[in-house]
Protein backbone atom coordinates (compact mmCIF):
# COMPACT_ATOMS: atom_id res chain seq x y z
CA UNK A 1 0.00 0.00 0.00
CA UNK A 2 1.12 3.89 -0.75
CA UNK A 3 1.03 6.78 1.02
CA UNK A 4 -2.05 7.33 2.45
CA UNK A 5 -3.55 3.99 0.42
CA UNK A 6 -5.42 1.57 2.51
CA UNK A 7 -6.39 -2.56 2.09
CA UNK A 8 -9.16 -1.04 -0.05
CA UNK A 9 -7.58 0.71 -2.21
CA UNK A 10 -5.79 -2.16 -2.74
CA UNK A 11 -8.58 -4.50 -3.80
CA UNK A 12 -10.26 -2.15 -5.92
CA UNK A 13 -6.97 -1.76 -7.66
CA UNK A 14 -6.95 -5.62 -8.27
CA UNK A 15 -10.55 -5.44 -9.76
CA UNK A 16 -9.85 -2.58 -11.71
CA UNK A 17 -6.96 -4.83 -13.44
CA UNK A 18 -9.09 -7.99 -13.50
CA UNK A 19 -12.12 -6.10 -14.31
CA UNK A 20 -12.04 -3.37 -16.15
CA UNK A 21 -15.16 -3.52 -18.06
CA UNK A 22 -17.13 -3.04 -14.83
CA UNK A 23 -17.19 0.17 -12.31
CA UNK A 24 -15.71 -0.73 -8.87
CA UNK A 25 -16.28 2.98 -7.68
CA UNK A 26 -19.09 1.71 -5.00
CA UNK A 27 -16.45 -0.59 -3.67
CA UNK A 28 -14.63 2.54 -2.46
CA UNK A 29 -17.28 4.16 -0.04
CA UNK A 30 -19.14 0.62 0.91
CA UNK A 31 -16.16 -2.04 1.33
CA UNK A 32 -14.86 1.16 4.07
CA UNK A 33 -18.57 1.61 5.45
CA UNK A 34 -18.39 -2.67 5.83
CA UNK A 35 -15.01 -2.60 7.62
CA UNK A 36 -15.73 0.06 9.80
CA UNK A 37 -19.12 -1.47 10.73
CA UNK A 38 -16.95 -4.33 12.33
CA UNK A 39 -14.61 -2.29 14.62
CA UNK A 40 -18.22 -0.32 15.41
CA UNK A 41 -19.83 -3.93 15.90
CA UNK A 42 -16.28 -4.68 18.33
CA UNK A 43 -16.47 -1.47 20.00
CA UNK A 44 -20.01 -1.73 20.87
CA UNK A 45 -19.83 -5.26 21.90
CA UNK A 46 -16.88 -4.39 24.62
CA UNK A 47 -18.74 -0.98 25.79
CA UNK A 48 -21.91 -3.01 26.67
CA UNK A 49 -20.19 -6.00 27.99
CA UNK A 50 -18.53 -4.28 30.52
CA UNK A 51 -22.19 -3.20 31.91
CA UNK A 52 -23.33 -6.83 31.52
CA UNK A 53 -25.60 -6.33 28.44
CA UNK A 54 -26.34 -7.52 24.79
CA UNK A 55 -26.25 -5.01 22.31
CA UNK A 56 -30.30 -5.33 21.74
CA UNK A 57 -30.54 -4.94 26.17
CA UNK A 58 -28.93 -1.87 25.15
CA UNK A 59 -30.91 -0.86 22.43
CA UNK A 60 -34.05 -1.44 24.86
CA UNK A 61 -32.87 0.76 27.76
CA UNK A 62 -32.26 3.13 25.49
CA UNK A 63 -35.29 3.52 24.24
CA UNK A 64 -36.70 3.79 27.97
CA UNK A 65 -34.07 5.75 29.10
CA UNK A 66 -34.14 8.79 26.32
CA UNK A 67 -38.10 8.63 26.96
CA UNK A 68 -37.39 10.90 30.13
CA UNK A 69 -39.15 10.30 33.71
CA UNK A 70 -40.59 7.82 34.42
CA UNK A 71 -38.37 6.46 31.68
CA UNK A 72 -41.40 4.17 30.61
CA UNK A 73 -42.57 3.02 26.78
CA UNK A 74 -45.72 0.79 25.95
CA UNK A 75 -44.46 -2.20 24.22
CA UNK A 76 -45.46 -0.77 20.81
CA UNK A 77 -43.61 1.89 21.08
CA UNK A 78 -40.85 -0.58 21.71
CA UNK A 79 -41.27 -2.39 18.65
CA UNK A 80 -41.40 0.60 16.11
CA UNK A 81 -38.42 2.10 18.12
CA UNK A 82 -36.10 -0.97 17.82
CA UNK A 83 -37.65 -2.38 15.08
CA UNK A 84 -38.26 -6.20 16.38
CA UNK A 85 -41.48 -7.82 15.94
CA UNK A 86 -43.70 -7.34 18.97
CA UNK A 87 -42.97 -11.89 19.70
CA UNK A 88 -38.99 -10.81 19.66
CA UNK A 89 -39.96 -7.49 21.56
CA UNK A 90 -41.93 -9.71 24.30
CA UNK A 91 -39.68 -12.31 24.99
CA UNK A 92 -36.82 -9.28 25.18
CA UNK A 93 -38.79 -7.46 28.00
CA UNK A 94 -39.19 -11.49 29.76
CA UNK A 95 -35.90 -11.09 29.81
CA UNK A 96 -35.14 -7.79 31.00
CA UNK A 97 -37.12 -8.16 33.86
CA UNK A 98 -36.06 -11.66 34.63
CA UNK A 99 -32.63 -9.78 35.18
CA UNK A 100 -34.51 -6.68 37.19
CA UNK A 101 -33.71 -4.24 34.62
CA UNK A 102 -37.09 -3.19 33.77
CA UNK A 103 -40.49 -3.77 35.35
CA UNK A 104 -43.97 -4.51 33.26
CA UNK A 105 -46.47 -1.92 34.54
CA UNK A 106 -50.57 -1.13 33.90
CA UNK A 107 -50.64 2.18 31.81
CA UNK A 108 -52.42 4.61 34.24
CA UNK A 109 -54.92 5.48 31.39
CA UNK A 110 -55.59 2.33 29.81
CA UNK A 111 -55.45 -0.71 32.44
CA UNK A 112 -55.48 -3.06 29.29
CA UNK A 113 -52.64 -1.59 28.39
CA UNK A 114 -48.97 -2.34 29.39
CA UNK A 115 -45.98 -0.53 30.16
CA UNK A 116 -42.41 -1.18 30.10
CA UNK A 117 -40.61 1.20 32.88
CA UNK A 118 -36.79 1.16 33.44
CA UNK A 119 -35.68 0.12 36.77
CA UNK A 120 -33.05 1.98 38.98
CA UNK A 121 -30.54 -0.90 38.05
CA UNK A 122 -31.37 -0.43 34.18
CA UNK A 123 -30.45 3.17 34.51
CA UNK A 124 -27.39 2.45 36.15
CA UNK A 125 -26.21 -0.58 33.25
CA UNK A 126 -27.53 1.64 30.33
CA UNK A 127 -26.23 5.04 31.35
CA UNK A 128 -22.96 3.04 32.37
CA UNK A 129 -22.66 1.64 28.64
CA UNK A 130 -23.62 5.30 26.82
CA UNK A 131 -20.97 6.94 28.43
CA UNK A 132 -18.32 3.78 27.70
CA UNK A 133 -20.12 3.50 23.93
CA UNK A 134 -19.17 7.12 23.39
CA UNK A 135 -15.73 7.02 24.72
CA UNK A 136 -15.09 3.89 21.97
CA UNK A 137 -16.87 5.88 19.18
CA UNK A 138 -14.95 8.57 19.91
CA UNK A 139 -11.06 7.05 19.53
CA UNK A 140 -12.91 5.28 16.61
CA UNK A 141 -13.10 8.82 14.90
CA UNK A 142 -10.51 10.50 16.37
CA UNK A 143 -8.54 10.65 12.77
CA UNK A 144 -11.41 12.96 11.53
CA UNK A 145 -11.29 16.17 12.64
CA UNK A 146 -14.79 18.41 13.58
CA UNK A 147 -15.46 19.76 10.25
CA UNK A 148 -14.78 16.10 9.25
CA UNK A 149 -16.60 14.47 11.08
CA UNK A 150 -19.66 16.76 9.94
CA UNK A 151 -18.80 16.14 6.53
CA UNK A 152 -19.10 12.91 6.84
CA UNK A 153 -22.24 12.75 9.24
CA UNK A 154 -23.76 14.80 6.78
CA UNK A 155 -23.35 12.27 3.75
CA UNK A 156 -24.43 9.92 6.10
CA UNK A 157 -27.61 11.64 6.61
CA UNK A 158 -28.53 12.06 3.25
CA UNK A 159 -26.98 8.49 2.27
CA UNK A 160 -29.67 6.92 5.14
CA UNK A 161 -32.42 9.35 4.23
CA UNK A 162 -32.92 7.90 0.53
CA UNK A 163 -33.55 4.58 2.44
CA UNK A 164 -36.33 5.84 4.57
CA UNK A 165 -39.87 4.48 4.50
CA UNK A 166 -41.64 7.63 2.45
CA UNK A 167 -44.15 8.99 4.93
CA UNK A 168 -48.00 8.32 4.44
CA UNK A 169 -49.99 10.77 2.73
CA UNK A 170 -53.25 11.76 4.81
Amino acid sequence: MGDGADEVDDLVAAWRRERPDVDTSPMEVLSRVDRLARHVDRARAAAFSRHDLEGWEFDVLAVLRRSGEPYRASAGALVRATGVTSGTMTNRVDRLVSRGLVRRGSDPDDRRSVLVELTPEGRTAVDGALVDLLEAERELLAALDEPGRRTLAAALRGLLASYAAPASAG
